[in-house]
């Protein structure tokens, strides 16, 4: 599934478009979530958990193993993604002399502490490692802490909405340095492909339950779609010593 966002200029307190317009398929995702938490509450679907995780157990050589592992880290969020995004917020904010490329790294981070954290912990899942009663189901009793964290896959999620920032950010280091953008293409690939692989990785290793990976999906697209309304560079700010307020090319 793909989503693009079209920029143009924005006045301020006006969000961007994105694709397909509207909210309509914001709400549609979010009732997925629901429905598939629903659904998992109420004991269905966890044969089908079960069946994939097996074939992948079962699936599974040594070195397939070994690239697994490695490609599974382009998910990880604060080994991997907010470095990165936070280098090139830093890079973006000192070229251009402005506060804002750091303002999204931080809103950013933010907004995935208090959603994808939060429903792990209430959620209450354990990942198919688990070797403890029940470990399919939500609300696990016997499960707690970092044993019960796996539903929704923060990795999937993660990928999504930090690949999204990245990108952005990326691109204005680009322009700022009289570069072009990413051309459409190379820009819907380092959005799809990286939580595509994250998709596979984290199922096929076992790190997850492969609900957990479309919950994961669903609300990373989401949370992606949100920001990707934000204007950045339209958003009002007091004003800063040295005009550090100034747009950054966002």
């Amino acid at each position: 599934m793909r989503e693009a966002v079209v920029r143009t200029e924005t006045r301020p307190g006006r969000l961007l478009p994105v694709r397909p317009r509207g909210w309509w398929f914001d709400l549609l995702l979010l009732a997925g979530f629901v429905a598939l938490t629903v659904a998992l509450a109420q004991g269905h679907l966890l044969t089908v958990d079960e069946r994939v995780a097996d074939w992948a157990d079962d699936h599974r050589p040594t070195p397939l193993y070994v690239l697994l592992r490695v490609l599974n880290y382009l998910g990880q969020g604060g080994q991997v993604l907010m470095p990165i995004a936070i280098v090139l917020a830093g890079l973006v904010a000192w070229r251009r002399r402005s506060v804002r490329p750091l303002l999204v790294f931080a809103a950013i981070f933010a907004l995935t502490y208090v959603t994808i954290g939060p429903l792990k912990v209430w959620l209450d899942r354990a990942a198919p490692a688990f070797e403890g009663p029940d470990r399919l189901v939500l609300f696990n009793d016997y499960a707690s802490g970092l044993k019960a964290m796996s539903y929704p896959s923060g990795h999937v999620a993660n990928a999504l909405v930090w690949y999204g920032v990245i990108a952005v950010l990326l691109n204005a280091l680009l322009r700022s340095l009289d570069r072009p953008p990413l051309t459409a293409r190379r820009y819907a690939a380092l959005r799809v492909l990286p939580p595509a692989i994250v998709f596979c990785t984290t199922t096929w290793l076992a790190y997850h339950w492969i609900t957990d990976s479309v919950a994961g999906l669903l609300l990373g697209l989401v949370l992606t779609r949100l920001l990707a309304r934000i204007p950045w560079d339209a958003i009002p700010l007091p004003r800063l010593p040295r005009g550090l307020d100034r747009p950054a090319g966002l």
